[in-house]
Parts: structure tokens; sequence; C-alpha cells
């Protein structure tokens, strides 16, 4: 839903004061670190009677003692030392150091650079630091981390050796059950091996989704709960689902054409679930399910087909041209996501590749209730406007992730 313009404008002053902020802040912990490594060389032990920098700060700051070691190290990275004998220790990241020193750089961008320096020989440091702080201007760290790793795969092409292990025989139970007030209800007992593979695929898809729209705020159970769902729309687009009454699986959403066409009102899901009309015009893009829209007297206006409104080579084109969710900094692949149709079907928006973009669950809903817009560039690639709480002049954005990314020199 659109934003006027003076909740576009406060939410705008609001961004720009917290930005502020937190360039304050940033700047104050580079500061606080280049201050630590300082105290190390001068001797805590001589001037504060600490055994080290870290015990230091975790009571001057009233820290955990790990949060304080984490501070320490991150700092002696940026910053020169000095050993014990006093031979200089060059900065693992001096570049890194000083753009921290100008509020520019977060902790977790920080991080990802160090960590990717630290697998890189040191005669190729200097320019993979450059390129990944030029990177860092434009992208979140998450993106930067896709382009440290593809610059270590490039050094060391063999990468670590896979682990393979024998599973063990399963024994598995498992109710649902739905109450009456719409909510359905999970128990089950599974083997180690079972439980195990379970637990790794929910925790691949259980991931904060901290992109360029702000942090995941999602409680860890309600991240959970989003993969379980996550989970089960991979399992209902896997092309060996077994059939069902003669039908692939599928559930059946029935709405009115005017609550369609306006996201406003209800729409029955399945046999007694009920759904919004703003969630029925989301699955309505693109999912597992049958759209039957009805007329002012519920009569069926128009019954769809599985899967009506993208074809498999149309999905396929997708799959080929956006590589996975084509939201600036997410990393779902392909099976993970849905089309999404610009102009939305309901308004007449056609079924072809220049109106469709893939999504994945989570950015697909942001975008219908967000100041985010999505458009197929001059190119013929999707690229999105961010909100201007976001960023007040609109700059395009891409996703880099399944992107092709620059090695370094």
């Amino acid at each position: 839903m659109a934003r006027n313009a003076m909740q576009e404008a406060e939410a705008v002053a609001l961004a720009d004061r917290v930005g502020e902020l937190l360039a304050t802040i940033r700047t104050a912990e580079a500061s606080l670190g280049a201050l630590l490594v300082e105290i190390e060389h001068r001797g805590v032990m001589e001037l504060f009677g600490y055994r080290s920098a870290a015990r230091l700060l975790e009571h001057l700051a009233d820290m955990p003692k790990a949060a304080a070691e984490r501070v320490v190290t991150r700092a002696r990275a940026l910053n020169p030392g000095r050993a014990l004998d006093g031979t200089p220790i060059p900065a693992l990241a001096p570049a890194t150091g000083a753009a921290a020193l100008t509020g520019r750089l977060s902790n977790s961008m920080i991080d990802v650079i160090v960590g990717s320096l630290t697998d890189i020989p040191p005669e190729h440091r200097s320019s993979a630091e450059a390129d990944l702080l030029r990177f860092a201007a434009e992208a979140g760290h998450r993106q930067v981390a896709a382009l440290g790793a593809r610059i270590v795969a490039h050094l060391d092409p063999d990468g670590p050796e896979p682990d393979t292990a024998d599973p063990a025989t399963p024994t598995r139970e498992l109710s649902l059950r739905r109450k009456r007030t719409g909510v359905w209800e999970v128990h089950g007992r599974f083997d180690d091996e079972t439980g195990t593979r379970a637990s790794a695929l929910l925790d691949a898809l259980a991931q904060r989704r901290t992109t360029e729209e702000g942090p995941d705020l999602r409680s860890p159970r309600e991240r959970y709960g989003d993969a379980f769902s996550d989970a089960v729309d991979l399992a209902l687009n896997s092309p060996d689902l077994p059939m069902q009454a003669g039908e692939r699986a599928h559930v059946m959403v029935a709405v009115s054409l005017t609550d369609l066409k306006t996201g406003i009102g209800a729409a029955t899901l399945g046999d007694t679930g009920r759904i919004t009309a703003a969630e029925a015009r989301i699955h309505a893009c693109d999912a597992m399910v049958i759209p039957a829209v009805l007329g002012e007297k519920s009569e069926p206006l128009n019954l769809g087909r599985l899967r009506r409104l993208i074809s498999a080579g149309l999905r396929r084109a997708l799959y080929l041209r956006d590589r996975g969710c084509a939201f600036p900094g997410c990393h779902r692949p392909p099976r993970h996501c849905q089309g999404h149709h610009i102009r939305h079907w309901a308004e007449g928006g056609p079924t072809n590749l220049g109106n469709l973009v893939l999504m994945c669950a989570h950015h697909h809903r942001l975008l219908h209730r967000s100041g985010w817009e999505v458009r197929i560039a001059a190119d013929g690639l999707p690229e999105f406007l961010p909100p201007l709480f976001l960023d007040r002049r609109r700059k395009p954005r891409r996703n880099n992730l399944h992107e092709p990314l620059p090695f370094a020199a």
C-alpha cells in the first residue's frame, strides 16, 4: 500500500537520524579498538594490572567476556601491533581499519572482510581488501561475504573435502492436527538420522534474512516456523511428489473477484481454512494453488489449472535469467522462489518474462506490503527501487549474489 507524502518524509527523517547515530557509534567503536591496541602496546598489566585488554574492557564496559574478546580480536586485525619482543606486527586489514574510523562499516561488514582476508595468502591480501571495500560501498555484508568466498575459491579451487556418513535405520512418528482457531499443531518423534537431516534443512531455511531493507527481527521460533513453511513449499514443488486422486497435491483458494483486485477481504483456503485477500493475491502470482475466482453471488467465474499462470518453460527461463530470488542481498536459490507478476495478473498484467520476477516467499510478501518497487530495466534484468526512508534518491538496486563477481587481481 502506497505511503502518503507526510509518512514518507517522516520515515526519511527518522532513517537519516538512525544513519547519523550509527556512523557515530561505528566511529567510536573503531576508535575504541585502536585505543585498546595502544593499551596492549604500552602494557595492560603494567598500566592497569589486568592480564589482557579484553579483561580490562570486560570490567570497564560491564560486558560479557566473549563480547569483549570479539572487540579486541577485531581491533587487532584492523590496527598494527607489537610482539612481546617489540617486533612490529602489521595489521591484517589496515585499509578496513581506516574505513572503520569514518563510520562507514558495520561490525558485520568488518568481520566478513577480516574473515575473508584470513583465508587469503598474504601476497594477495592488499588487492583483495581493496576489491572487498570497493564492493562494500554498494552492497551488504552478505554480498561482500559472497565475493570473499569467490576470491578464496579462486585462490584455493580444491576446497575442503566432502564429509560422508552412513545413515541409521529410521523410526518415525508424526501427527498434524487443525484446531478450531485455524492454527495447526505438529507433534512427532524421529530417529537421530531423520532428526539431524530435518534440523539441517530447517537451519538452512531459518537463517536470518538481514538485507538492505533492515535486520531480521523474527524470534528463533518464528524463523523456524517460516522455515517449515518453506520446506513444505519445496516438497510441493518437487516433480517427484506422488499423485493424489489422480492429481498432484494441491490447495484450492476461493476468493471473490472484487476482493482479489482490491486485496481487501477474505478468502477460503482448502476445506475450512481462511486467509486474507491480500494473501490470496500473493498466492495468485504463482504457487501450487488453484485460484477459483467467484462472482457477486459466489458463482465460479474462473477455475484455474495447477500452475496455470507460469508454464514450466517460462519458469525455466525465469530460473536462467534471475538465478534465484532477485531481491538485493537475498541468497535463496530458484527452488525456494515464486514468480511475481510486476503488474498483477488480476489487474490485467501479462504472464510473460517481461512482467515476471523470481522472488522467495519472504521478499515476495515484503514487496506486496511495503514501499519497495520492482521493474525490468532496459537490459532485460529486474531491478528494485527502495522506499524513500532507505534511499532518498531511490537508486535502483540489484542482487549480485547470483551473478559472477570480480576476482581480486
